[in-house]
C-alpha cells in the first residue's frame, strides 16, 4: 500500500504543512531570484574577460538550454521520487552554479555554470508549483486552490524581478560585485535545501518506477488556438529573454547609462510588471484578458521602439514595463487555454509542452539577436526585434481571444 514519507532525512525536525508552505514558498522565490542576479553583472565579467556582446547573448543562452533539457528529463520526476527530493536536488544544483560563478570566472566557466543554474530551475518550477498545492490542501483542506496558485505565481515571476535589482544593488554599493552575490545567494541556497528537507513530503512513496523522459502532446482538436498559445508564450518570453541578458548592454549603448543598479532595475520593473498584471486581472475573464494583453503588448512594444529610436530612457522603460503587463497577462491567458484545449488525463503533458515552447523563446530569439549584432546597429537590431515581437503577441492574443468562450 502507497504511503507518504512524512519523516525528515538526518534527523532533522518536521514542519507542519503550513509551516512548510512557507519555506518551499521562499526557497522557490530564492532559488528564481538567484537565476536573474547576473543581470547586471555581464558588463563586468564582459569588462573582465573583454569579450563581444555575442557572446552575452550566448552565455544567457546556455541557461535557457539548461532550463528546457532538465525541464524535459527531471521536472516530472517528483510525481514518484517525490516533492521535498526533487526540490532540495533543485537547490542544491542551483548552489553549485553559485559555486562555479566563484571559481570559474572566464567565458567557458560562465557558460558550464548558467546551464547548471537553468537545470535547476527546470527542476524546480513545476516540483515547486505541485507542492504548494499539496502543502496548501493538506493545511487548509477547504480552502481555494486560487492562494497556493498565486503564491507560487508570485514567488515564480516574482524571483526573477527581484534578481536583477538585488544584482544591481550588489553591483553598485558593494565590494566585489562578481564574488559577494554569488557567495551570499551560496549561503542563502544552502539553508534553504536544509528548511526544505525539514518540509513534509505529499507524495506518497510507491513502487520503484521506470524512467522516462517527460510526456509532451499538443491537443488534437482546436489546432489554430493552441498554436497561437504556443507563439505567444514564445514570443512573450523572447521579450523577458532581451531585457534580461542585454538591458544593460542596451543602456550603455544606446542611452549611455553605466549605472549597474540601473541595469538591475530596468529588468526587475519588466518582470514585476507582469507578476501584478497577472495578479489584478486575475479575476477578469480570459476574453478581457486577451484584449488588455493585446493592447498592452502593442503600445508596449511601440514605446521600446519609439524610446530607443529617439532616444528618450523614459519612454524606453515605460515601454518595457506597459509590454511586461501585456506578456505577463498573456503567458497566464496561454497556460489557460492550452489547458482547456487538453484532453482529459492529457492536460499536463499539453502543459510541459507549452512551458517547453515558452522556455526556448528564452533561448532562440536571443542567441539571434547576438549574431546579428555582429554586423548590425544595436538600435536597428532592437528596432526589428520589438517589431517581431509585437506583431507575433498580438497576433497570438486576438487568436486566442477569437477561440476562447
Amino acid at each position: 500500500m502507497a504511503r507518504t514519507t512524512r519523516t525528515p532525512p538526518l534527523g532533522l525536525p518536521q514542519l507542519s504543512h503550513h509551516a512548510g508552505f512557507w519555506v518551499v514558498a521562499t526557497a522557490f522565490l530564492t532559488v528564481m531570484a538567484y537565476a536573474t542576479v547576473p543581470t547586471p553583472l555581464y558588463p563586468l565579467y564582459q569588462e573582465l574577460d573583454g569579450f563581444p556582446v555575442t557572446v552575452i547573448t550566448l552565455i544567457f543562452a546556455a541557461f535557457a538550454v539548461g532550463v528546457v533539457v532538465s525541464l524535459f528529463l527531471l521536472g516530472h520526476v517528483s510525481d514518484w521520487v517525490g516533492r521535498r527530493r526533487m526540490l532540495t536536488v533543485a537547490i542544491l544544483v542551483s548552489a553549485l552554479s553559485a559555486a562555479m560563478f566563484l571559481l570559474w570566472t572566464d567565458v567557458p566557466g560562465l557558460l558550464v555554470a548558467r546551464v547548471v543554474n537553468g537545470a535547476s530551475i527546470g527542476i524546480l518550477t513545476a516540483t515547486a508549483t505541485a507542492h504548494l498545492g499539496e502543502l496548501r490542501a493538506h493545511a487548509r483542506p477547504t480552502e481555494s486552490v486560487i492562494l497556493a496558485g498565486a503564491v507560487a505565481g508570485a514567488a515564480n515571476l516574482g524571483g526573477l524581478a527581484l534578481g536583477p535589482l538585488l544584482g544591481g544593488l550588489f553591483a553598485e554599493f558593494l565590494p566585489d560585485p562578481l564574488v559577494l552575490p554569488h557567495a551570499v545567494f551560496l549561503v542563502l541556497l544552502l539553508v534553504a535545501a536544509i528548511a526544505v528537507a525539514c518540509v513534509p513530503e505529499t507524495v506518497p512513496t510507491s513502487e520503484r518506477r521506470r524512467y522516462r523522459p517527460q510526456r509532451v502532446a499538443a491537443p488534437p482538436t482546436s489546432k489554430t488556438a493552441f498554436v497561437a498559445a504556443g507563439f505567444g508564450a514564445f514570443a512573450g518570453f523572447s521579450l523577458f529573454g532581451l531585457f534580461t541578458s542585454l538591458a544593460p548592454t542596451i543602456l550603455i549603448g544606446t542611452f549611455g547609462q553605466h549605472d549597474h543598479l540601473l541595469a538591475g532595475a530596468t529588468a526587475f520593473s519588466v518582470f514585476a510588471a507582469a507578476a501584478i498584471g497577472q495578479v489584478v486581472l486575475a479575476r477578469v475573464a480570459l476574453r478581457a484578458q486577451l484584449a488588455i494583453a493585446a493592447v498592452c503588448c502593442a503600445g508596449g512594444l511601440a514605446a521600446v521602439a519609439i524610446g530607443a529610436s529617439v532616444p528618450s530612457l523614459a519612454v524606453f522603460l515605460l515601454g518595457g514595463v506597459v509590454s511586461g503587463v501585456g506578456v505577463g497577462v498573456l503567458f497566464k491567458s496561454a497556460i489557460a487555454t492550452a489547458s482547456s484545449l487538453a484532453e482529459p488525463g492529457r492536460r499536463g503533458e499539453t502543459l510541459a509542452l507549452v512551458f517547453l515552447i515558452a522556455y526556448s523563446g528564452l533561448a532562440v530569439p536571443v542567441l539571434a539577436i547576438g549574431v546579428v549584432l555582429t554586423f548590425a546597429a544595436q538600435t536597428t537590431v532592437l528596432l526589428v526585434f520589438t517589431s517581431i515581437v509585437l506583431v507575433a503577441t498580438v497576433a497570438a492574443a486576438l487568436v486566442m481571444r477569437r477561440s476562447a468562450a
